[in-house]
């Protein structure tokens, strides 16, 4: 799941990066206007390093609401689905920002405050001549007021944990990141491809569809798999009492067989007495026997 938000901030970024243009071209002119008396090798360097600080000031943004998720959300997500359902719901309300929804416009109006705010600590960065000066800016860059930033900000909070919610945070910016370093001939094409085929308002759709996956998918398996479970425990009690019933059967067998053998016992030491007693009465006696050779020995004489 980790992965898949990662890859869900990524495509964020870089699909709103156009709207990053938006709220973002003016401080990018301003900055590059601040570094038009260094070299350019420098001021790749300078570029590079408050595009560091704004994901830094993003991956701090993250850990602190992955710090809100697991203090004040978590323990009201123990032992149920609302983790699951809570991150279904944050994906759905990220997709309709993508496709335009102005869900989030007051909050937006409430963060140009605090942006207004840091004006005079904005205003001591420039011009932006050392690495200092442009991380500073960078990290202040990353309280603009954005609503892309706010949706990512939500999936976050629902990320688990504060390290999961720094990456992911870190991971949208990333993702628009190109669009702000492009060159104009580049981002005017960037631009004309993403609004040409829509791939915001795809990127939208495709979350709006996850999260409903994550909402629905698991709920449906979990159904599917109780109704198997449930005629799964059925044939145990099926298997019990067939084995029953054998066991009744043999049982039966065996009393029926020794009921036989009872009965066959008697009768056959019967039929071999009375045969005996047949026998004996068939066999001469030895008198007898003496009696018939002392007759024939008296003939011959």
């Amino acid at each position: 799941m980790t992965i898949a938000l990662l890859v869900a901030a990524l495509l964020m970024g870089f699909f709103g990066s156009p709207h990053c243009l938006g709220m973002c071209g003016g401080l990018v002119a301003a900055f590059g206007l601040s570094m038009k008396d260094v070299s350019p090798a420098k001021r790749r360097v300078l570029i590079a390093t408050y595009h560091v600080g704004r994901l830094l000031s993003y991956a701090s943004l993250g850990l602190l609401a992955g710090v809100i998720g697991t203090t004040v959300l978590a323990p009201l997500m123990v032992g149920n689905n609302i983790p699951r359902i809570l991150l279904g719901l944050v994906l759905v309300f990220v997709g309709m920002i993508m496709l335009g929804a102005p869900f989030l416009n007051k909050l937006e109006r409430l963060g140009m405050r605090f942006w207004q705010a840091l004006a005079p600590l904005r205003k001591k960065v420039f011009p932006l001549t050392t690495f200092p000066r442009a991380l500073t800016a960078g990290l202040l860059w990353g309280f603009l007021p954005c609503g892309l930033v706010y949706g990512a900000l939500l999936i976050a909070v629902v990320g688990h944990d504060p390290l999961t919610g720094a990456v992911l945070m870190f991971a949208f910016g990333l993702g628009t990141v190109p669009m702000l370093v492009a060159t104009h001939g580049t981002v005017n094409w960037l631009r004309t491809q993403i609004g040409r085929w829509r791939l915001r308002q795809m990127n939208g759709a495709i979350m709006m569809l996850s999260g409903l996956a994550v909402i629905v998918v698991p709920i449906a398996m979990s159904s599917m798999h109780g109704g198997h479970s449930g005629h799964s425990a059925g044939m145990p009690m099926d298997h019990s009492a067939h084995s029953a019933m054998m066991t009744e059967t043999d049982m039966s067998n065996q009393a029926d067989m020794s009921h036989m053998n009872h009965d066959m016992i008697p009768k056959a030491h019967a039929e071999m007495n009375h045969g005996m007693e047949h026998s004996m009465d068939e066999m001469p006696s030895e008198h007898h026997m003496n009696d018939q050779n002392a007759v024939t020995e008296h003939a011959h004489h």
